[in-house]
């Protein structure tokens, strides 16, 4: 399907190359990988939710991320499994669609990026600012800086994806296993200058703003744990700093990886697993590495875990009296 029909409004996704042979294991990997990522992230929704020591600038912050993760996994993934049970020719999709999942995908990425950056600010303050912290994360405050984390995504994603809606079209391929800005403005037969000069600007300022905000937070970090009298403080605080920047990374090379084998047409495989790994492996590992780390949600999960075996364990007893 790889004509030349102008402005078509039915286009087709190249996805996944898959053999018959391999199509239902890549399609059952893929499916629990997806299970395990809405399974995390809503379920750490939920505890941050239900649990009130878990009430704090730190979760519910984080509780962006797993929105993210949420929505962009459910956008894109359960469209991947269906197409990879489909032969290549019956792999299509609608304009207006296509957009829609360009947008979601372009959103999450961003989002991330924003969201770790406020997660940053509020650790710096936790740290360096201990007394005042209450009085300065508040509840207000965490919805402003939500708020503009979201907001600041939209509008540069805006940008981004008006800029290539503007462009005719004069091809139908999109060769990638879902709908991206960069593979939506690769179908036009226009210059695409001003494309790519926006979309180099947006991922510098972007990777820019988020490296010299992580930067300069964790140097401050790092000067006030070191010179801390309060080693047990110190330990905790730098405790919490590892998890937020082990997420960070893991977003950071993900993404990296995906924008440089963009440039690189050759390796169209690889740019496709990568794709695929940039929305399943930080949505799956992100809740995890909190969850791990976190005290609060150990504990809760311990609590838990007692009071249904001890709840058992009651059930048993009556039954063995009464029987």
């Amino acid at each position: 399907m790889e004509n030349y029909t102008y402005n078509s409004f039915t286009l087709q996704v190249e996805g996944l190359k898959v053999t018959q042979t391999t199509m239902y294991p890549v399609f059952f990997a893929l499916l629990l990988n997806y299970l395990f990522v809405m399974i995390l992230n809503v379920g750490i929704l939920i505890l941050i939710i239900i649990d009130r020591n878990l009430h704090q600038p730190m979760y519910l912050l984080f509780c962006n991320l797993s929105v993210s993760d949420i929505i962009g996994s459910s956008l894109i993934v359960p469209r991947l499994l269906s197409d990879i049970l489909r032969p290549p020719s019956e792999r299509l999709i609608s304009y207006y669609e296509c957009v829609v999942q360009a947008f979601i995908i372009q959103m999450f990425g961003t989002t991330t990026h924003t969201v770790l950056m406020i997660m940053a600010l509020d650790r710096y303050v936790a740290i360096c600012n201990p007394l005042r912290y209450t009085s300065i994360m508040t509840n207000r405050m965490v919805v402003k800086l939500s708020a503009s984390a979201w907001g600041v995504a939209l509008v540069l994603v805006g940008i981004l994806l008006g800029l290539t809606i503007r462009l005719s079209r004069c091809r139908t391929l999109i060769k990638s296993p879902y709908c991206d800005n960069a593979s939506l403005f690769k179908l036009s037969c226009e210059s695409v200058f001003i494309n790519n000069i926006y979309g180099l600007t947006f991922t510098v300022v972007l990777c820019t703003s988020s490296i010299g905000s992580m930067v300069l937070t964790y140097t401050r970090i790092l000067t006030v744990c070191l010179t801390n009298k309060n080693k047990s403080l110190s330990s905790k605080a730098l405790k919490t700093c590892s998890t937020h920047l082990m997420v960070y990374l893991l977003v950071i090379i993900s993404g990296s990886i995906l924008i440089i084998l963009h440039r690189f047409p050759q390796y169209s495989d690889y740019r496709k697993l990568s794709g695929i790994l940039f929305i399943i492996v930080p949505g799956g590992l992100n809740p995890l590495i909190y969850g791990i780390q976190s005290k609060e949600i150990r504990q809760f999960l311990f609590d838990k875990f007692q009071s249904n075996k001890c709840l058992s364990s009651n059930r048993k007893s009556i039954s063995v009296f009464f029987s």
